[in-house]
């Protein structure tokens, strides 16, 4: 119990690691479409920026990616820096701060025309910036404006002046500069593909795996006497924590080894996904079977060999395999279930059928209509029907009974079968008698497979399926 519990343990250290690995896979993956987010930490509701209290992993993670600042953008914003530190010491009116506002409206123009903002593919950035600027200068109602005489305006003292310094830099910082920040230029490695260094924080992960993989080989190896490759496979999936693409595969051998551990459940989707598939394929192998079995009946009765190979057998001597007549079994077990349990219950029936042709003879005897019409004695031949009838059924009941205890009469009923058996292969070789009988079946078996082979449903399988889970849960109560 002990050693269980050590290895449960053992499990679900393990899991956790392999967890840890898929989330920094995850993370990885999702980095460069989310750096935005990583960078500025904030989320947007209702056109207000609520700052998230997370710390700021782009300088740690960048590398990773190849990541660095754009040169162009970055100079851009060292430029607005310089400005304000020119406004704060000179003041709008002086030289210094005219140089900066003519270097920042000429940087702006190029930032247009060149945008530096195609290389990390945020072209739609650039034009936020666009947008936003003409929008402060012209107002929402002018969206054709031209953005480059709306940087050139901005970036001019009389403008300044007369919108006030201080709210319009802290415009740009909030709604300008914090998108110009976005940008960045990511390198391109030998291979073609842009920079990633993952491999450094995946390694160690890898080599944990790859050595836990080798020593659990090890052990199965030799506690079933199995090959080694054999013993790889048998933990096949643990291989997809190795391989240094399509790591997002690694989901499977994490939530294979979360279920080991007991941490998580799959059984309801293992059971799904093990009944969907068997479901899909016994639903076709019956249909194929069904269909092939039916196809070769048609075959031979197109053919003819189903009614020579009949025919045939009716003079080719019986073979006997366990010294029992099963045709004289058969007799006897229907003669009996016929006479003892069915006739008795369907006795006024049989009166009734044996009735209606009686009286129908004697209504076309001449008198006898006239004889009913007589009083006292109309009713008198009715009743000697009924009771010529009553006796008759009676005399071939008690004959059928004693049938059954007569031996030697089950006997000549046997041969009786047999002989009208083979006098009936006899008649259907005369005429085109067998050949209509091959053609109806041909028909039938067509109808069949339409009706009831090719509409075997999907939800029919399933129900078969079902049917084994159920007696093992109920065993299981």
């Amino acid at each position: 119990m002990a050693g269980l519990k050590r290895n449960l343990w053992y499990e679900r250290i393990m899991a956790l690691i392999a967890t840890a690995n898929l989330g920094l896979v995850a993370f990885d993956m999702a980095y460069v479409p989310w750096r935005d987010f990583f960078l500025q930490r904030t989320i947007h509701i209702a056109n207000v920026q609520i700052p998230l209290p997370l710390p700021d992993v782009t300088p740690l993670y960048d590398p990773i990616k190849g990541i660095e600042p754009h040169r162009d953008t970055k100079r851009y914003l060292q430029q607005v820096s310089d400005l304000e530190a020119a406004l704060q010491q000179d003041g709008i009116d002086s030289e210094p701060v005219a140089a900066q506002l003519e270097a920042l409206a000429k940087s702006s123009v190029k930032m247009v025309e060149t945008n530096p903002f195609a290389v990390a593919e945020k072209s739609g950035t650039l034009e936020k910036i666009k947008n936003r600027m003409r929008d402060r200068i012209y107002g929402s109602d002018n969206p054709d404006a031209s953005s480059r005489k709306a940087f050139n305006q901005f970036w001019s003292a009389e403008y300044l002046k007369e919108k006030g310094v201080q709210s319009e830099l802290e415009f740009f910082k909030k709604d300008v500069q914090r998108l110009i920040e976005t940008n960045y230029y990511r390198s391109i490695g030998e291979n073609g593909k842009p920079t990633s260094m993952f491999f450094i924080l995946d390694t160690p992960f890898v080599m944990l795996f790859g050595l836990e993989l080798l020593l659990r080989s090890l052990l199965i190896s030799r506690r079933f006497k199995i090959r080694f490759v054999d013993a790889v496979l048998w933990r096949w999936y643990d291989l997809l924590l190795l391989i240094p693409f399509w790591r997002f595969l690694r989901v499977i051998p994490v939530a294979l080894r979360l279920d080991q551990a007991k941490l998580i459940s799959l059984q309801n989707l293992r059971d799904q996904a093990t009944r969907g598939v068997v479901s899909n394929i016994a639903g076709e192998l019956t249909e194929a079977v069904l269909t092939e079995v039916l196809t070769q009946v048609q075959v031979g009765l197109k053919s003819g060999d189903i009614g020579k190979k009949l025919i045939g057998a009716i003079d080719k001597p019986y073979v006997d395999l366990n010294d029992k007549d099963e045709i004289q079994e058969l007799v006897a077990q229907t003669l009996q279930l016929t006479v003892y349990k069915v006739l008795p219950k369907v006795k006024p029936e049989i009166e009734a059928v044996l009735r209606h042709p009686i009286e129908a003879v004697m209504e076309q005897t001449p008198g006898y209509s006239l004889l009913k019409s007589v009083p006292l004695v109309g009713g008198v031949p009715n009743q000697v029907n009924q009771r010529l009838i009553g006796t008759a059924t009676e005399a071939a009941y008690d004959a059928l009974l004693a049938s059954l205890e007569d031996k030697v009469a089950a006997d000549l009923v046997s041969e009786l079968i047999r002989s009208f058996g083979k006098v009936l292969v006899e008649e259907l070789q005369q005429g085109d008698s067998l050949e209509e009988i091959q053609s109806l079946l041909n028909e039938l078996l067509d109808e069949v497979k339409v009706n009831y082979v090719d509409q075997i449903s999907q939800n029919d399988v399933e129900i078969v399926l079902s049917s084994p889970r159920q007696v093992r849960q109920i065993k299981g109560q």
